[in-house]
């Protein structure tokens, strides 16, 4: 027996019992705790249960598992501070619970190189600047939205509109060392579609998957993102540039809710407590650059009816460093990936794209808007050709540009090649014919 497992079985056990048991809550009495504690009720099934209020002597605790069976009056037993997770290359090809515990099937995970699951974000000052662009193998985001190592980007999207599929390209695409994807509030039958269908055998191998489903108890689903943030942060300080993908941040915010609730906040922004939205900021600035190497963040925003003004979208994109909108309309057309250009924004781009490629990019947008605002005219027959030059280019154009931004789910485009194939439509040779789309992977 090792010394620190004497010194652990030398200690003298700190017991209390339960005075109230809820149906996903309990108050406990007889120990000195604080929020973050975690505690065990019950000897003969004990379930692993973490304190998230304390009024007096008295503490409200959450479970990680299932209260069923359980009673008042029971022992509860105290067991230490903050949850550590697992480490390393070791969790490479593995999925894993909120809890960071393999679900896979595989070996169990040895306890070498576990970290807590908390951490705080670099300082302002030791972050280098984000200046090195990450190809994701998507000609809409490498050209028009281009993503740089080490930021941090939502994707706000309701629901149905094609956000796995787009992150799956994302972990197939891009060019980090290790993805860390982390399913929060997943439904349990998607997660195997997900895993087989979505990511693939290619994917998962240089991926680590962290599920915590719909049924799962709210400390699963909030724990489980910052287990996902706290396995990146480790890869990073490894020298690693280390892609995380989160679906979603609602889920998780949701869950906090539900936590905040239970240990008695008032709820303040349509139904959340203050809490919800406190939490977003210490999770999401956790992402980025380091002195070693970068983590950069994708995290799905469900928003409520499809309106992006919702407290955790716009909580979420005042604190990431740009945003894709996925649009119904969009998707309803079959148009993949839908993401509507002109209502997102990558505020990196202008330091990870030459002049040439911004200059490509504002052709781009200008011609977009110009045929968006034209839309109604067009649609009921009252555009005519030949008073409005501008009007006539994007209208000519816009079946090339519409057939450059879709793209199957399994085809990925270099970026030269992306940025080539954008450049050939905008400044096409000079011909009597028609633009037509560049000879691109996948293109027909």
């Amino acid at each position: 027996m090792t010394a620190g497992r004497l010194t652990a079985a030398a200690r003298p056990q700190l017991l209390g019992r339960v005075e109230r048991l809820g149906q996903s809550e309990a108050d406990v009495i007889g120990l000195r705790v604080g929020p973050g504690d975690l505690v065990r009720l019950g000897s003969e099934s004990p379930v692993v249960a973490e304190v998230v209020a304390v009024t007096g002597a008295r503490a409200t605790v959450l479970p990680y598992g299932d209260f069923r069976g359980h009673r008042v009056g029971e022992p509860v037993t105290f067991v230490g501070g903050e949850l550590e997770v697992p480490t390393g290359d070791q969790l490479l090809g593995r999925v894993l619970d909120g809890l960071a515990r393999p679900i896979d099937g595989g070996p169990s995970l040895g306890r070498a190189g576990a970290v807590p699951i908390h951490n705080s974000p670099p300082a302002a000052l030791d972050r280098p600047t984000v200046a090195e662009p990450m190809s994701v193998g998507v000609r809409a985001i490498d050209t028009l939205l281009t993503c740089g190592r080490g930021q941090r980007v939502a994707i706000m999207a309701g629901s149905g509109v094609g956000k796995s599929s787009l992150l799956s390209m994302l972990v197939r695409g891009s060019e980090a060392d290790v993805n860390v994807l982390c399913l929060v509030g997943e439904r349990g039958r998607e997660v195997r579609e997900f895993l087989d269908n979505d990511l693939g055998a290619e994917g998962l191998a240089r991926s680590v998957v962290l599920v915590a489903t719909s049924d799962q108890p709210a400390l699963a689903r909030r724990t489980v993102a910052f287990a996902a943030t706290r396995i990146a942060e480790r890869f990073r300080d490894d020298g690693r540039h280390v892609n995380l993908l989160m679906d979603s941040v609602t889920r998780f915010a949701v869950a906090q809710r539900e936590i905040g609730l239970a240990a008695g906040e008032l709820p303040t922004a349509r139904g959340f407590p203050p809490s919800a939205l406190g939490l977003l900021p210490g999770l999401l600035e956790r992402a980025g650059t380091s002195s070693t190497g970068s983590i950069t963040g994708f995290y799905t925003v469900l928003v409520e009816g499809d309106d992006l003004n919702d407290p955790i979208g716009d909580t979420v994109r005042s604190i990431v460093d740009g945003h894709l909108v996925l649009s119904r309309e969009l998707a309803n057309a079959g148009h993949f990936p839908s993401i509507d250009v002109l209502r997102s924004a990558s505020r990196v781009a202008l330091a990870v794209t030459t002049r040439d490629q911004q200059d490509l990019v504002a052709a781009a947008r200008r011609m977009l808007a110009v045929r968006d605002r034209a839309r109604d005219l067009i649609e009921v027959g009252a555009y005519s050709p030949g008073n409005d030059a501008e009007l006539d280019r994007a209208v000519a154009l816009a079946p090339a540009v519409q057939q450059f931004l879709c793209q199957d789910l399994h085809e990925l485009t270099q970026p030269d090649e992306a940025w080539r194939g954008l450049a050939a439509i905008l400044e096409p040779p000079a011909t009597d014919g028609p633009a037509r789309v560049p000879e691109l992977a996948g293109l027909s």
